[in-house]
């Protein structure tokens, strides 16, 4: 199905929900305020004066326009339209300017896992890396290669499952040189999902990696040739399909599979061998060496061998072309896949770099992955389109490879969302080995003398994903250095940041809110229940978003579509509503309370999870804690606390999540020490003290880990799941005592 185009109508039972109340409110927009918008459309000029969201240091803050003289201003901000100026070219194009500028400077650094576990004659991990001029011409060298052996030519949509690595960095560029568009895929995802993405697009080529790396299991991992078999309905018809050529019931688009061999940084999974010893069988999926013409890419004398081979597209690329699918995180609903484009990501990651002021003297430790917009575009295109480098610590994340990569290269920056910033405190805080089991036999992660270095080189980063609480931001100061550390905010939908703090902005605005909006971009609060209503500053309503970074739309979906993006009648702008409830104040700081979907209603009062999380985070015994409804007879919704003890800390009472229960220690009755100990009532006292009583939770859950999207997000849906199935099956343990 061809992407939605023009005017998006919403289906009848979203402009049910969206209109039902207008009949007894008050009207949205005045005759003035129409007035007022079409001036607007004929003398663009008077934005800054009417909407300035980043007001001069001379002149008193100006505001959004009133609903009537004496009303508060509305909820809407405009970001800087004057500079930093919009990008008008394509991704090659700028990448060709800075390679131009850059062209020794180093581009990528990207490294295999640190270790695998129980294999002791694994190296340090190997590195790879590419300075801007490197990176052009083996992406140039992959683009002919994927043109010639993969027939691949502009509009394909070729998938990509790989984790972070110059492979992956490569590739995206020889996709976007052809004008491809490139669909990147979590490598965790099963054969199910992999065939429902690739059958849902119509993609043409995938490649994958022989092993997927997981998350904090450095060298471990899963063969992917079991998925690959079921892709195509099982070994036999594997072995069946002719070299080169595969033929799949359950993606009939599908033509090739390039796999890549990282099967040497592997060789304790089992299965992976089986990639490193081509059979007659595994005739029908191609070698990433086929796509490079026997080039090895990772080694330094072959890549300084190729030589500038400019790559020209079968027919010309233009700005507004779609160059890449993101599937949304999921964190209330299905993955859904958005459309962007050259000018979206380009921009955003561009302005992303200008914001945080990045230079060619930058190094970015970058463990978000690649896969999705945190890793792709507020990590590698924030920095190539500011000639800085970015550092890949490993495939998949690794908080001891992240700290060892920031060291080594005395990085400046680091990225992460808030687990990821714990798990790397952790290790600093608590203990200075990589892995506790066997510690002894392991070399210290990082020396004293090295760790107590990282905050005299380390000064940037971005977390995102989730809120920052004080206390956390307090300690990435006092232990990396991060005191330039900036908020974004943002949603796939929109390529990702729409608002955005910046180093200047005082902490409690760097903890409390998301920063104001970035620049071209406009974006609004406005009533859940009426879209056309703009509401006061300083009310909660749900954020929408406009401007050159809004997708074209969901792929093959204009019902989905037109459930989230209207277009204004009056400016015609085009609005993506993002499901979460934000507030403005009069400065334009926007603070996001949380996904609409995940607000508790107890009793007819509306409570605010990230409000109790935030404390709950502080308490010294959490680690992390998630807040979610449950259903309660008699208030309709209670307040349930998923929460992770730090190591150590025992547990009594509550309810523990069966997942890995040998990890959660509960304590003895008569030797629990409190200053050692959880207990839901520690928990509730903890709340009722810094809140109030009908904020601490009624139930409390002991886990070791959470449900996340890919991004980091927390899958609030599937802990309400669970937290019905324990409270219905009257799980072992109490939660009253």
């Amino acid at each position: 199905m061809q992407p939605p185009r023009g005017v998006l109508r919403a289906s009848p039972a979203a402009l049910s929900r969206r209109t039902r109340s207008s009949t007894v409110r008050s009207p949205a927009r005045t005759s003035g305020q129409l007035a007022q918008q079409r001036a607007l459309r004929a003398r663009p000029w008077l934005l800054p004066r009417l909407y300035s969201s980043a007001p001069s240091a001379s002149a008193s803050p100006t505001t959004g326009p009133s609903s009537s003289n004496d009303a508060a201003p509305l909820s809407i901000s405009i970001g800087p339209t004057d500079s930093p100026r919009l990008l008008s070219h394509t991704i090659p194009e700028q990448f060709a300017e800075i390679v131009s500028r850059y062209p020794d400077q180093p581009a990528v650094v990207a490294r295999a896992p640190l270790v695998a576990a129980g294999v002791t004659d694994i190296a340090p991990a190997r590195e790879t890396v590419y300075t801007f001029s490197e990176l052009d011409r083996v992406s140039d060298h992959l683009a002919h290669g994927l043109a010639s052996s993969a027939k691949v030519k502009k509009g394909d949509r070729v998938a990509v499952s790989l984790g972070n690595g110059p492979e992956f960095a490569a590739l995206t560029y020889a996709l976007f040189k052809l004008g491809a568009v490139l669909v990147p895929l979590n490598p965790a995802f099963t054969a199910k999902q992999v065939a429902s993405a690739l059958c849902h697009l119509g993609v043409e080529v995938l490649i994958m990696g022989a092993v997927t790396d997981l998350p904090y299991k450095p060298g471990r991992g899963r063969s992917n040739l079991g998925l690959l078999s079921a892709l195509v309905g099982g070994d036999e018809a594997l072995a069946a399909q002719r070299a080169g050529a595969i033929q799949s019931p359950e993606v009939p688009t599908l033509r090739t599979v390039v796999v890549v061999d990282n099967t040497a940084d592997h060789p304790a999974v089992a299965g992976a061998g089986d990639f490193a010893r081509p059979e007659e069988r595994l005739a029908a999926l191609t070698p990433f060496s086929a796509i490079t013409d026997g080039v090895d890419i990772l080694r330094a004398d072959q890549v300084a061998a190729l030589q500038k081979k400019p790559v020209v597209p079968d027919a010309p690329l233009q700005a507004s072309d779609t160059i890449n699918i993101q599937f949304t995180s999921g964190t209330t609903s299905q993955p859904k896949a958005a459309q962007l484009s050259h000018t979206a990501i380009l921009n955003n990651g561009y302005f992303i770099g200008q914001r945080m002021e990045l230079t060619t003297d930058d190094r970015i430790v970058c463990p978000p992955p690649l896969f999705h917009c945190f890793g792709s575009v507020l990590g590698y295109m924030a920095t190539a389109t500011s000639g800085a480098a970015i550092l890949f610590p490993s495939p998949a994340f690794d908080p001891a490879a992240s700290l060892q990569m920031a060291a080594d290269h005395r990085a400046t920056g680091l990225y992460g969302v808030a687990t990821m910033f714990v798990a790397m405190l952790e290790l600093l805080e608590h203990k200075h080995e990589h892995g506790a089991a066997d510690a002894a036999a392991r070399k210290p992660l990082l020396s004293r003398a090295r760790a107590a270095a990282l905050p005299t080189h380390l000064r940037t980063g971005i977390a995102a994903g989730s809120s920052v609480p004080e206390s956390l931001m307090r300690r990435l100061f006092d232990t990396l250095g991060l005191h330039d550390l900036v908020i974004c905010y943002g949603m796939t939908e929109t390529a990702p940041v729409s608002c955005m703090t910046t180093r200047h902005d005082p902490l409690a605005m760097r903890t409390s809110t998301v920063g104001r909006v970035m620049p071209h971009t406009t974006v609004k609060i406005v009533d859940p229940e009426d879209w056309t209503r703009i509401v006061p500053r300083g009310q909660p309503g749900e954020l929408a978003t406009s401007g050159y970074l809004v997708m074209a739309g969901y792929y093959g979906d204009a019902e989905k579509t037109s459930e989230v993006l209207t277009v204004d009648p009056v400016t015609g702008e085009r609005w993506m509503h993002s499901g979460d409830e934000a507030c403005m104040d009069a400065d334009g700081y926007v603070s996001v309370t949380g996904r609409i979907k995940d607000l508790i209603i107890r009793g007819g009062e509306n409570i605010h999870p990230l409000e109790i999380e935030n404390c709950l985070f502080q308490h010294p015994l959490v680690a992390e804690v998630s807040v979610v409804g449950v259903p309660d007879p008699r208030h309709g919704e209670s307040v349930g606390a998923f929460v992770v003890p730090h190591g150590g800390v025992r547990v009594a009472g509550g309810y523990v999540v069966e997942s890995e229960p040998s990890v959660i220690q509960r304590a003895d009755a008569d030797d629990s020490d409190p200053n050692e100990t959880l207990s839901p009532d520690s928990i509730r006292a903890w709340v009722r003290d810094r809140l109030s009583p009908h904020l601490s939770p009624k139930h409390v859950f002991w886990t070791t880990s959470f449900p996340k999207t890919a991004s980091g997000k927390i899958q609030k849906f599937k802990l309400r799941d669970v937290a019905k199935e324990l409270l219905a099956a009257g799980a072992k343990g109490s939660d009253k005592t």
